[in-house]
């Protein structure tokens, strides 16, 4: 299983690919903007398909999936259900910069993700999701805005509630093993363990 971090946009939001070989399925994960780069890094992977998986449905997340959807040949995007309103939503914009793109593909619940669990995360809106990817040999977290590196997601925006959030976080995320890598929506990775001992929020 191999990863790729892309950070890209006006945010710095992170991109996520992740290949599986044995399968040959590549997963985008929250393509943000900056489609072309997102496609030339997909196609340097030898995936026979692809799906994009989507940790919440915030703009700074989701911009550029019409685009890679396209040139990918990927039918739909996935997507928690309580997200779904504000993946469609107009007033999914950060203005007056940013609107919501009129490309977007097509949204769904998750299908069955190979070597995933989905874990719902919500918090930080109200569809927000992690996925736990591990294939036996290497496993890491992706956990959108739920957590970053010392620091966890907004809760002023549309859809979110901080005590949500740190239940989510508490009872969802701090359960897992503390050398499991986290590689957020924004910013460095971490470990689980490294926030329980340091994370000013949840200590």
């Amino acid at each position: 299983m191999e990863i790729k971090k892309l950070s890209l946009g006006a945010f710095g939001t992170n991109c996520f690919l992740v290949y599986l070989p044995d399968s040959a399925e590549l997963f985008i994960v929250d393509p943000a903007a900056e489609p072309e780069k997102i496609i030339a890094e997909a196609k340097k992977f030898p995936f026979k398909s692809a799906r994009i998986l989507l940790t919440h449905a915030h703009i700074d997340h989701i911009s550029a999936a019409g685009k890679v959807a396209s040139q990918l040949n990927i039918s739909k995007a996935e997507l928690a259900p309580g997200d779904h309103d504000m993946y469609h939503s107009s007033e999914n914009a950060i203005p007056p910069y940013f609107y919501p793109a009129d490309d977007l593909p097509p949204v769904s619940d998750f299908d069955p993700v190979t070597h995933c669990t989905v874990i719902p995360l919500p918090g930080h809106t109200k569809g927000g999701s992690g996925f736990l990817f591990d294939d036996g040999k290497t496993g890491f977290l992706l956990s959108g805005d739920t957590l970053f590196c010392g620091s966890i997601g907004r809760t002023d925006l549309y859809g979110g509630d901080y005590a949500v959030l740190i239940k989510s976080i508490t009872e969802k995320l701090l359960t897992l093993p503390d050398d499991l890598t986290v590689y957020p929506g924004h910013g460095e990775e971490t470990s689980i363990g490294y926030e329980r001992k340091n994370n000013p929020y949840i200590n």
